[in-house]
């Protein structure tokens, strides 16, 4: 397993280019198509490219929000204490690797951001609580199991594309409207999915832990994580000392680690998304990007206690965003390319041509898995292909909110060969993608049946 790994890594870093190249290839792919297959020429591509290439900044800066204050709820002292102290229930690499992915698992379907870091965290602790008790849990499998947090959270409450089409003025809503999410994620297929998920994921993690002799630790990998204790990966927000002793504090300082500050915007924001979802008649009615947003900086705020730790962390997390700030205008380019030349409606008559209302969920799913290789995110893969799969699935009959979980599936599933998403792991556990990428393909080809089946069988 640790050598076919290696083998599709080598290949991937030799062949795969970065995300933004792909961003790019994808443009050159979608102008071309464009020239060759509708009237518009190659300047008339040009407009049609800029004009679209500004019109996903909302979504973009809600996608970043959504990562950010994911990983300042990840990232808090609460959240990483609990961890720790589950950590030490694993008694071998078996019940290890079954745990880090059933704790993944759950955060992930919670929230996609919380997900990424909760799974990174606790693959550490894990790793490090059977270090400290003489056991060598086998770290790769642990971090494997981190990462599978991205294949469930398209089918939750933070999905990117459905929390999209329940925002009032998205970019389809002429197309599908708008639809909450008690008609997509909320729903009996969705939740089917998810217990799928739950009910194969955490079995193949459990059935490819090596045994004991075989596995290789975290004092073989990442060193140097066993040199802090566990508490110190989590920031702290602390008023600054020098040698020791408390450094001289102004009344800026004393604004900035106030702890009343925090709590008194925090209050007031959930304050106003209590009376939010009662005024809607429910979550599942009345959730969207901007409310999601909203509710989880002030659990952050919070969980972090100060206004000073909750900007540390958010500082933090903005190295992982920096992909979906540079890369959502190419997708919203590509997406105007495909919109304004009418190159949307050739693909939606091909998906028409191939799918009827039985099998259009599958088609949108292995759509979404192959657009995913090229977009690695989903709500960008879904600002470009939305309008598509959208306006297929209102002329077959399809409910749009199925059809945006069948996308979801797709773009979830080949997270599992795509490591885009798995770079704030990486740089918390210090392993590298090759490191991971042969447990992940596993689980990727293992549901292939799983959600293929699921798709076209599952009630609505």
């Amino acid at each position: 397993m640790q050598s076919f790994g290696r083998s599709m890594a080598d290949w991937s870093e030799k062949w795969v280019p970065s995300p933004f190249l792909f961003a790019v290839i994808l443009t050159l792919i979608a102008y071309v198509a464009a020239i060759a297959l509708t009237p518009d020429g190659p300047y008339q591509n040009i407009v049609n490219w800029y004009d679209g290439f500004w019109t996903l900044l909302t979504f973009a800066m809600q996608m970043v929000l959504i990562l950010v204050t994911g990983y300042a709820v990840a990232d808090s002292d609460f959240v990483s204490g609990y961890l720790n102290k589950l950590a030490s229930v694993p008694n071998d690499n078996t019940q290890a690797a079954a745990l880090v992915a059933a704790i993944s698992l759950i955060f992930g379907y919670l929230h996609w951001g919380i997900g990424l870091i909760v799974g990174a965290i606790f693959a550490i602790f894990v790793a490090r609580a059977g270090h400290e008790r003489g056991k060598t849990f086998h770290y790769p499998i642990l971090c494997a199991a981190g990462y599978t947090s991205q294949t469930i959270w398209h089918v939750g409450p933070s999905t990117s594309a459905g929390l999209l089409s329940a925002t009032d003025g998205h970019p389809f809503q002429d197309i599908i409207g708008i639809v909450p999410l008690n008609e997509s994620v909320f729903t009996i297929y969705a939740f089917g999915i998810a217990v799928l998920v739950f009910v194969t994921v955490i079995p193949v993690l459990a059935f490819l832990s090596p045994d004991e002799e075989d596995a290789t630790g975290i004092d073989e990998y990442a060193p140097s994580l066993l040199k802090d204790d566990p508490e110190e990966a989590i920031s702290d927000g602390g008023t600054p000392t020098a040698g020791g002793v408390e450094m001289s504090r102004s009344p800026a300082d004393r604004l900035n680690d106030s702890r009343a500050v925090a709590y008194i915007i925090a209050i007031g924001m959930l304050v106003y998304v209590v009376q939010y979802f009662i005024n809607a008649g429910g979550i599942g009615e009345a959730l969207d990007l901007n409310v999601f947003n909203f509710t989880f900086i002030a659990l952050g705020l919070i969980l972090h206690k100060t206004p000073a730790a909750y900007m540390e962390t958010i500082r933090d997390a903005t190295e992982g965003a920096a992909g979906i700030i540079l890369q959502f205008p190419f997708y919203a380019g590509i997406l105007g390319i495909i919109s304004n030349s009418g190159l949307s409606d050739l693909i939606a008559e091909g998906l028409l041509a191939v799918a009827t209302p039985q099998t259009f969920p599958v088609v949108a799913w292995l759509l979404g898995g192959v657009m995913n290789l090229f977009v690695p995110s989903g709500g960008g893969e879904w600002g470009i292909i939305g309008g598509v799969v959208g306006s297929a699935a209102v002329e077959l009959g399809v409910p749009p909110g199925k059809a945006i979980v069948a996308y979801g599936v797709g773009d979830m599933w080949t997270n599992m060969f795509q490591p885009f998403w798995a770079i704030p792991l990486l740089g918390l556990t210090k392993v590298r993608a090759r490191d991971i990428l042969g447990y992940t393909m596993i689980v990727m080809l293992v549901l292939f049946p799983v959600f293929a089946i699921g798709l076209y069988f599952l009630p609505y």
